[in-house]
């Protein structure tokens, strides 16, 4: 199969950006995770706007996979492994809308199966609370800036990152084992 044909997109917000780009990374298919922001009411947002709240966007991972090597449910799997989808708008003390946990559909396939990986997780007790992750349309893109891009691969051993990446990287790797690269 042709590789530009099996790469796809999925987009994601569950808190930080940094949170979920460095697992993303590290996943066998994922061909790159971008920081950036979608869903708000402001073209081309600075990361001082989106701090402020007030602009709608939440931070996210753009993450092109291969899909002949790693599913969109897979993706999505990782992805409600890394946060706590029953939290509304917050992740650890990073609290605000555009931290909310979000998935941003491309397509209806891509809806139907955050539906299904919803609803299963709704059903299966893991949770005391229900799932808060908002599914929204794609919306335009924004780009984080340079020093945001990669940010725990540059800044490993930065506080934030020892603090709030590090366990992630571990409980990927512990749940995760055969899907990483």
């Amino acid at each position: 199969m042709n590789e530009t044909k099996s790469l796809q997109q999925a987009i994601v917000a569950g808190g930080c950006f940094w949170c979920i780009e460095a697992p993303m990374q590290r996943l066998n298919g994922v061909k790159s995770a971008l920081s950036g922001y979608m869903g708000g009411k402001i073209k081309d947002p600075s990361y001082q706007q989106i701090c402020s709240g007030t602009t709608g966007h939440a931070e996210v991972v753009v993450i092109t996979f291969d899909e002949t090597i790693i599913s969109y449910q897979q993706i999505l799997q990782v992805f409600f492994a890394l946060h706590d989808p029953t939290m509304l708008n917050q992740q650890g003390n990073d609290r605000g809308t555009q931290y909310r946990s979000a998935i941003f559909y491309k397509n209806e396939q891509q809806l139907n199966t955050a539906q299904l990986e919803i609803k299963k997780l709704n059903e299966s007790g893991e949770y005391d609370s229900a799932i808060v992750t908002t599914l929204e349309p794609e919306q335009d893109f924004f780009i984080a800036d340079e020093g945001h891009q990669n940010f725990y691969n540059k800044n490993p051993y930065q506080p934030y990152c020892q603090i709030m990446i590090a366990p992630k990287l571990a409980k990927l790797e512990y749940l995760f084992r055969d899907k990483m690269k």
